[in-house]
């Protein structure tokens, strides 16, 4: 769903049939994300470890201070169209082929330049924080989405294992079972995929951890049980089903920089006066528009990002 697409797709293959809506405008200038509320005896019971949270659960959340007004992308268009090739480059057929895919028991192993590395268990780990509803305009090219994701920021988790000096980079690592994904049967990426992010990238209040959408579980073919999700940064950059996040100290090659690195680079902001060598990315297609709109600087989170990059040359650092 948010991936950008492969290289071997045409580009007229990106805009799905039939679906379309109407932008939004964003709240500017909001602060840091709303204080925990406190959790019912009910989401208690659904966050217990010795109850799996699987898909379709009704998750219990705070609004977010970065929540906003733009009208969600229906539920069945960001269920039904996605890009998730670990099952299939065609973008109809994950929500079927993903339908049985079994997401318990698991676990994520966070290491690397840590002093306290830990593996979690998913839902001790939804046990631990509260869920936060957290509005996303997501830019693919071509096409984008609004989606109500539930997810905490990744630095909590981070913080938990106490990153090192020597720590500049986080690696992030999908499942790898071509018995359960028929896409890794084929040589369509080099297995399994990785993703990266800067330090100070994956420490903001904005980078989260995604485990559902529209108030429920994270659906099997968005990602299932959780799956990163940095809203400034074009979809490659929202690995699914992570198994494995380790702090590193250099810069690690992104399964699409490996694949296309004339194409795909590693920091992958949403950029509007950097074109694709293939295409213009100045404008985006809303999944229900029929035109194209403005694509927005740091897909319109500027005011809270920018300060990230001060001094560097995003059309060199794309």
């Amino acid at each position: 769903m948010l991936f950008k697409k492969s290289p071997d797709i045409p580009s007229s293959e990106i805009t799905p049939r039939g679906l379309y809506l109407n932008r939004r405008k964003f709240i500017a200038g909001l602060g840091a994300i709303a204080g925990a509320a406190v959790v019912g005896d009910a989401t208690k019971e659904i966050l217990s470890p010795s109850q799996p949270v699987l898909a379709g659960t009704k998750l219990q959340y705070s609004e977010s201070a970065y929540n906003t007004t733009e009208k969600e992308t229906p539920f069945k268009d960001i269920t039904h169209y996605n890009n998730y090739y670990e099952f299939s480059t065609d973008k109809y057929e994950p929500a079927a082929l993903a339908a049985d895919f079994n997401t318990r028991p698991w676990t994520i192993k966070v290491e690397g330049l840590v002093n306290k590395p830990q593996t979690f268990d998913i839902d001790s780990l939804l046990k631990l924080h509260l869920e936060e509803r957290i509005y996303r305009m997501r830019c693919v090219e071509g096409w984008s989405m609004v989606i109500p994701w539930i997810g905490f920021p990744l630095n909590t988790v981070l913080n938990q294992v106490q990153p090192n000096s020597k720590a500049k980079f986080v690696e992030f690592t999908s499942l790898h079972d071509p018995k359960r994904y028929p896409g890794q049967q084929r040589n369509v990426l080099e297995w399994p995929y990785v993703e990266g992010l800067r330090m100070d990238e994956a420490m903001h209040p904005l980078t989260i951890l995604v485990v559902g959408l529209y108030g429920e579980t994270l659906p099997n073919q968005d990602g299932a049980p959780v799956r990163l999700v940095v809203p400034w940064k074009y979809g490659f950059k929202g690995i699914k089903a992570i198994v494995k996040i380790k702090l590193v100290e250099r810069e690690p090659v992104s399964t699409w920089t490996k694949a296309a690195p004339n194409e795909y680079g590693f920091y992958s902001n949403v950029n509007p006066n950097v074109d694709h060598p293939r295409w213009s990315q100045a404008k985006e297609r809303r999944i229900g528009d029929f035109l194209k709109r403005p694509t927005l600087m740091f897909n319109g989170y500027g005011d809270q990002v920018a300060s990230l990059y001060s001094g560097m040359d995003l059309k060199k650092y794309y």
